[in-house]
């Protein structure tokens, strides 16, 4: 060993007598935290026994008060199915009797056999028309309604196009109004932010009403030149139809619309001057003028140059109507009451003279109790696109051929 060695050993002699005192210390602090810990265990295990009896006696307690709202839960189902279904069968009963006493027929008797005041001269040609296609259908019944969502304010319009080779949404929002939505399709427009989702397409002038039409990739609208109805001026009574390119968003042609003296052709939708429709025929327009400010006229139109091709005085009136579309060359007037009530199709007007007025159905649309601001037939789908205060309705229409009876 070297002379440190003696040394080292002293030193650590020296200090092992407060390295055990501290281990000591060290030892008793332990024993107090793990004491306290227990302690604190004990109590949470006695809480948790408490709250478990706790709950089992308030699930002893709430069992009975469950069943009890169960059993009524279900008695008041079974009496709502009872209602229900006294409310189906009291609508089949009006309907039934509302088909047995229909409306007054609207057919206009002439001025010799009523004796009433005025006469109706009318210097248009009221011809035949001469269908095109083979479309022999006619409405039978409005067979179901679908709900798809609100969007915009509480007149507008959104369809399809009839021709069109993509699933393409278009909502014109508004009675004065230049821009239109374009959805990519029908889902993407029931999103909850479904504006994100659509394109905007601006036209260079402001529509009227809520009868616009999208046909073979065109947007067809009525504008209201300066002065035109409600303007004053030298053209107060016309208005102008454009034809707008929706890829190119260029106007490709326009036409005065040949009407002198415009009015709102329904009586329960005033800014509507011209309403545009589709049908597997082609294209039409529903107008009334003051020479007869109590029928709607129907003019078909060439969709390629805007020209009027044939025109017609109906028998419909425009008291109480709301709107109306077209159909295999045959117009369905919708009608109502101020306030909204239950919507139904009261007269029709057959313009190649096939559905007899005792042929026509003239069915209630179902049991939605609103105003419709506009309606748009798709000839492919069968379906009628409705606005409807603001929201957008889908109607499915079940058809029969015009020769058929009711």
């Amino acid at each position: 060993m070297g002379p440190s060695t003696p040394l080292l050993i002293l030193f650590l002699l020296s200090w092992s007598g407060p390295l055990q005192g501290q281990q000591h210390h060290l030892v008793e602090y332990m024993e107090r935290r793990l004491a306290a810990l227990e302690e604190r265990l004990a109590q949470c295990q006695d809480q948790s026994s408490r709250h478990a009896a706790e709950l089992r006696d308030f699930k002893n307690k709430m069992l009975p008060l469950l069943e009890v709202a169960e059993k009524e839960r279900e008695a008041l189902r079974t009496e709502a199915d009872t209602i229900s279904g006294r409310v189906d069968r009291l609508e089949r009963e009006v309907d039934y009797l509302e088909t047995q006493s229909p409306a007054l027929p609207c057919v206009e008797l002439d001025e010799k056999v009523t004796g009433g005041p005025g006469t109706k001269g009318k210097g248009r040609r009221n011809e035949k028309y001469d269908m095109v296609t083979d479309c022999g259908y006619t409405i039978s019944q409005v067979r179901s309604m679908k709900i798809l969502k609100r969007f915009g304010g509480p007149a507008g319009l959104w369809t399809k196009d009839p021709l069109g080779q993509t699933e393409k949404i278009y909502v014109l929002d508004g009675t004065q109004n230049d821009t239109a939505f374009v959805f990519p399709r029908l889902r993407d427009f029931t999103l909850a932010m479904a504006a994100r989702k659509a394109s905007r397409v601006r036209v260079p002038f402001p529509w009227v009403g809520t009868g616009q039409l999208v046909y073979g990739g065109f947007l067809y609208f009525a504008r209201r030149p300066p002065g035109g109805p409600g303007g004053g001026g030298e053209t107060e009574n016309t208005l102008q139809l454009i034809k707008f390119h929706l890829a190119n968003r260029t106007v490709v042609d326009s036409s005065v619309f040949p009407a002198e003296g415009l009015i709102p052709p329904y009586g329960l939708t005033a800014d509507t001057y011209i309403d545009l429709a589709a049908d597997e025929e082609g294209l039409w327009a529903v107008y009334a003028t003051r020479e007869d400010d109590r029928h709607l006229c129907l003019a078909k139109l060439d969709p390629q140059t805007l020209d009027t091709e044939q025109q017609w005085d109906t028998p419909c009136p425009r008291e109480n109507a709301e709107a109306a579309f077209v159909i295999c060359g045959t117009l369905y007037v919708v009608y109502n009451t101020r306030p909204a009530s239950r919507a139904r199709i009261q007269c029709s007007f057959d313009a190649s003279g096939t559905l007899t007025p005792e042929r026509a159905a003239l069915p209630y649309f179902p049991r939605r109790y609103g105003a419709h601001a506009s309606l748009r037939y798709n000839p492919r789908e069968r379906q009628l696109y409705a606005w409807d205060d603001g929201y957008q309705i889908v109607y499915k229409l079940e058809m029969r051929k015009k020769e058929e009876e009711v």
